[in-house]
């Protein structure tokens, strides 16, 4: 057996997800379903460690745990101080309707992967695992979830979240545009404001004021000391709840919650103390590391059992979220060229994930015109509020059934 310490696991895990990058950046279908650069290379990674395994040439084994769940966090935490309320107000009535929607689909997500998993014979919590944690969760929350789940005795749990999650980005990638396409020639449908450029108005510039106060150095500490603040008493607090009450209460999840209490702190008491810009970098650094960690260390040949039943009930998500997406939330949005669009994004990361839905606008709005609201709420919604609603439905529904 061959033990690799846990410096090195992190070296290899960076060095993963920059190959990761190149091959991304060089195999165009991989760039155009938006497959994460993680994903890839920790796959790679997955998939030689399982042949030599089962050909007996030597069994690999990661000290990974402490560093997977320190990424972890430090991605949730981003998340909770993404989430301020103010962009609630930001696209009116339409952001909150679809925000709205967005929790209905992962309440109907996790319902129909614990009902498939009693017809497919099953345990309710390995159903869960293609439910919304890996559908409009992605690949983030299908690993963190997988973890606590296999905490719960839920062999295999991680792995098949994460194949849940990347059938499911294919599957939004491919599948939202040609829905979109559909029902703008079905109502021939016309954008209201042909004229407007496509902005993304959920970019979230640093913060000057902060700037204007501090040198560079000091408003990277700031940042740095708020997550960490927060990661650790959210980690007592969920800790704490849980023991008190018996109820399952990850600690990402109290990590997040009091990362949006200090958010809208600062946005409401004038504080001004966080910058999204730096915050948003130390995102997208957590969560790659986290992935290709999580990628690194799944075990492959555990989930030849599992492959049929994660498939049908992925499959089914697929239909739901097209006959759900057509018939109920395309109307609810208003019925015209905007909502079409929406659709895309929808569809996007709500089997998949935010660049889903953003590649799903792009793609629809070159070809049939711009829709400023779409690029409005889609990003808003799928990149800084969904976990709002989505992580306390996981947690209920994890509880109700372990």
């Amino acid at each position: 057996m061959l033990e690799l310490d846990a410096i090195t696991t992190l070296a290899l895990a960076c060095v993963l997800l920059l190959l990761g990058q190149a091959i991304v950046n060089n195999v165009s279908i991989l760039m155009k379903l938006c497959i994460p650069a993680p994903v890839i290379g920790g796959l790679i990674f997955a998939i030689l460690v399982a042949i030599l395994q089962s050909t007996n040439v030597v069994t690999i084994k990661l000290e990974s745990e402490f560093i997977q769940d320190f990424f972890m966090l430090a991605f949730f935490t981003t998340i909770g101080l993404g989430a301020s309320l103010k962009l609630l107000r930001l696209g009116g009535k339409v952001l909150i309707v679809y925000f709205i929607f967005c929790g209905i689909l992962a309440t109907c997500q996790n319902i129909i992967g614990v009902s498939l998993s009693k017809v497919l014979n099953i345990p309710p919590l390995l159903g869960l695992t293609a439910g919304s944690m890996s559908m409009e969760g992605g690949h983030g929350n299908a690993a963190a979830y997988g973890k606590t789940l296999e905490t719960l005795g839920v062999d295999s749990a991680v792995t098949a979240a994460l194949a849940a999650a990347t059938l499911g980005l294919v599957a939004g990638g491919l599948i939202g545009g040609p829905v979109v396409r559909f029902l703008i020639k079905k109502f021939d449908l016309k954008p209201e404001q042909a004229e407007a450029s496509a902005l993304d108005y959920s970019d979230v510039d640093y913060n000057k004021e902060l700037h204007s106060r501090m040198n560079p150095t000091t408003v990277f500490i700031v940042q740095f000391t708020i997550i960490t603040v927060s990661m650790a008493i959210g980690t007592y607090l969920a800790d704490t709840f849980t023991d008190y009450t018996g109820i399952n209460v990850p600690i990402y999840v109290g990590a997040m919650f009091i990362a949006v209490i200090i958010r809208n702190i600062s946005d409401y008491g004038k504080l001004n103390i966080v910058d999204m810009k730096i915050t948003n970098r130390v995102s997208d650094v957590s969560l790659s590391l986290f992935l290709s960690i999580a990628l690194m260390s799944i075990n492959l040949t555990e989930i030849y059992n599992l492959a049929l039943p994660l498939t049908i009930i992925v499959l089914v998500q697929i239909v739901f979220i097209v006959l759900f997406s057509v018939f109920v939330v395309f109307r609810a949005l208003g019925k015209n060229y905007d909502a079409a669009v929406m659709i895309g994004g929808f569809i996007g990361h709500g089997l998949g994930a935010t660049p889903n839905a953003m590649a799903n606008l792009d793609v629809i709005t070159k070809k049939f015109g711009a829709s400023p609201k779409a690029y409005l709420v889609v990003p808003v919604v799928g990149a800084f509020l969904i976990d709002l609603l989505g992580v306390p439905i996981v947690t209920f529904f994890i509880n109700v059934f372990s």
